[in-house]
C-alpha cells in the first residue's frame, strides 16, 4: 500500500488553484488577515519583541533571507518564521481547529517565506497555504484530545506539518521533496504542556514553523526521511498517541476508535479547512461563542440584566477541562472567576458583546491587559449565577445557553459551533475593531484588508508583509 504521507505528497504535489472551491479561497484569504492583523497587536506585546529582539540581533545583514513583519529586519527564513509566529501568537487573534489547535500562527508564517523567497504570486499562496491547513487539520483531527493526554500541546505537533507543506507547496517540490519534507516533520515535532502547569511559558507554534523551514531546507537538497513515517510501528502516530491502529484515550465525542485511513478519505472533495474559525475575542476559544451566543439570545428576547434569575450553559466536556481531562489547569465547570466561561456568559448578556482589542490573560504566555477594576459590577455578580453544564453530546464551541428570568420564564439558544467560520467580509468587518491598537495607520490596515480580499489577483503575495511594515 502506498504510504500516508506518500498519498499527501501526491495530492500536494498535483493540487492546482483551479482545484479549489470557491469558500477555501474565501477561507484562505480571511486567515491570512486574521493572522496578520494578530502580528500587527502581537508586535506591540513582551512576548512579540522579545522573539523580534532574539532573531534580529543574531541574524540582521543575511544576504538572502526574509522579513520580519512590522520590524521590517531582513533575516533567515527560519528566522523569520519563528519572528513572526511569535508575534501572532502574542497578539491573540487566532484562528482554530477543534479547539485546541491553532494552524494559522504556524502555516502562515511558514507560507509568507516561502512566497517572499519565490516571489510567489498570490494563487501560489493561497494553494500553498489550502494545502498546508488541510493536510494538517486531516491529520490531526480526530486525535487532539488523545495527543494532549500524553504531555504534548497538539498544536505545534501538527502545526509543522501545514507549515512545511504550504512552504513546500509554495516552492514547488516535487512527490519525493514533499514526501521527505514530512517524513522530516516526524523528527522535528514538538511542544509540551507541563510549562505553564508550573508557572512557564510554552514554546509552541514558533518553533514549530522553524523547524518546519529547516525540514524543507533538507527535502530541498535531497534528505530522504522514510516512508512510513506517520502510521509505521515507530511511527509518528505510535509515538503521539500510544499506538498505530487510531485507539483513542479520549475524544470530543466519547468515542474511542478511528482509522488512519480517515485522513486521506475523499482528499481534495470534502475539506476540512472549512471547519477553521475565527477567534476574535483574545480568550480561550471555547469562550467566544458564550459571549455571542448569550447576546443575541437577549437581543432577540429583549432581555436586560434586571430580568434575569440565572442562566446555564450546556457545553462539549473537554471546553471544561484545560488542556486536557488527563491534568486539567482549569476547571469552568468548577471555580467562578474573571476571565472563566462563567465570566463571557455574563459579559454577553450585560454588554451584548465583548471589547475585540481586550485580552483577560486566559492563554499562556500571551501577552494580555489585565482584567479592569472598572468591570460591570452587574458582570462580576451575574457570573456567580452561571452554571456550566459539561456533555459528550455537545459539539465544539457549541453552547446551548439557557437564560432563566425572574418572571419564571426560560428562553434558550442552541449554538451550532459554526458561529465564527464566517466569510471573508465577516472577517474584515470584524478584525477592524483593532485598528485603535495597531502600530500602522487605518488607511494602512484598510491596504492590507483590500490586498487580501484580492490576494488572487496579486502578483507578489509578499505585498502583504510590506503593508505591515511601520513607516
Amino acid at each position: 500500500m502506498t504510504s500516508l504521507s506518500r498519498q499527501l505528497a501526491q495530492w500536494v504535489v498535483s493540487l492546482r488553484y483551479e482545484d479549489l472551491p470557491p469558500e477555501v479561497i474565501d477561507r484562505a484569504k480571511g486567515v491570512t488577515l486574521q493572522n496578520l492583523a494578530s502580528s500587527l497587536l502581537g508586535s506591540q506585546s513582551p512576548g512579540g519583541q522579545q522573539a523580534v529582539k532574539l532573531i534580529a540581533e543574531e541574524e540582521t545583514g543575511v544576504q538572502k533571507g526574509a522579513t520580519i513583519m512590522v520590524d521590517g529586519a531582513k533575516v533567515t527564513m527560519g528566522g523569520a518564521a519563528f519572528a513572526n509566529s511569535e508575534m501572532m501568537q502574542a497578539g491573540g487573534k487566532w484562528d482554530t481547529f477543534r479547539m485546541l489547535t491553532h494552524p494559522g500562527t504556524c502555516i502562515v508564517p511558514g507560507a509568507f517565506v516561502a512566497a517572499e523567497t519565490e516571489s510567489a504570486s498570490g494563487k501560489d499562496f493561497i494553494t500553498g497555504l489550502a494545502a498546508g491547513y488541510e493536510v494538517m487539520e486531516r491529520m490531526a483531527a480526530d486525535f487532539i484530545p488523545t495527543v494532549m493526554t500524553r504531555g504534548f500541546h497538539a498544536s505545534p505537533v501538527f502545526g509543522i506539518f501545514g507549515a512545511a507543506i504550504a512552504a513546500a507547496k509554495i516552492m514547488r517540490f516535487n512527490e519525493d521533496q514533499v514526501n521527505a519534507s514530512i517524513a522530516l516533520c516526524v523528527n522535528l515535532a514538538g511542544g509540551n504542556l507541563e510549562g505553564p502547569r508550573s508557572g512557564g511559558r510554552s514554546l509552541r507554534e514558533g518553533a514549530a514553523v522553524r523547524n518546519a523551514i529547516l525540514a524543507t531546507a533538507l527535502a530541498k537538497r535531497g534528505h530522504i526521511g522514510g516512508e512510513t513515517v506517520l502510521e509505521g510501528e515507530a511511527g509518528f502516530y505510535h509515538a503521539y498517541t500510544g499506538n498505530n491502529k487510531g485507539l483513542l484515550t479520549y475524544s470530543f465525542t466519547g468515542d474511542t476508535q478511528t482509522s488512519l485511513d480517515k485522513i486521506t478519505s475523499d482528499l481534495g472533495k470534502e475539506w476540512m479547512f472549512l471547519e477553521t474559525l475565527y477567534r476574535i475575542y483574545s480568550t480561550a476559544g471555547y469562550n467566544i461563542a458564550h459571549v455571542d451566543v448569550t447576546a443575541k439570545l437577549c437581543e432577540e428576547n429583549n432581555i436586560g440584566y434586571e430580568d434575569i434569575e440565572r442562566i446555564e450553559a450546556v457545553v462539549n466536556w473537554l471546553e471544561t477541562q484545560y488542556p486536557s481531562p488527563a491534568f486539567p489547569s482549569r476547571r469552568e465547570d468548577g471555580e467562578v472567576r474573571i476571565g472563566g466561561t462563567t465570566y463571557y456568559t455574563a459579559y454577553g448578556a450585560v454588554n451584548r458583546g465583548f471589547p475585540v482589542l481586550r485580552s483577560m490573560g486566559a492563554i499562556p504566555g500571551v501577552s494580555a491587559v489585565p482584567a479592569d477594576l472598572d468591570d460591570p459590577p452587574e458582570v462580576l455578580e451575574l457570573m456567580k449565577r452561571v452554571t456550566i453544564i459539561p456533555s459528550h453530546r455537545m459539539t465544539l464551541f457549541g453552547p446551548r445557553i439557557t437564560i432563566h428570568t425572574k418572571d419564571g420564564k426560560s428562553y434558550t439558544k442552541q449554538s451550532t459551533g459554526r458561529e465564527f467560520m464566517w466569510d471573508f467580509s465577516e472577517e474584515a468587518h470584524r478584525i477592524r475593531d483593532i485598528i485603535p491598537g495597531i502600530p500602522i495607520p487605518a488607511e494602512q490596515f484598510e491596504a492590507i484588508i483590500e490586498t487580501c480580499r484580492d490576494l488572487d489577483q496579486q502578483d507578489r503575495a509578499d505585498k502583504l508583509i510590506q503593508l505591515t511594515l511601520k513607516n
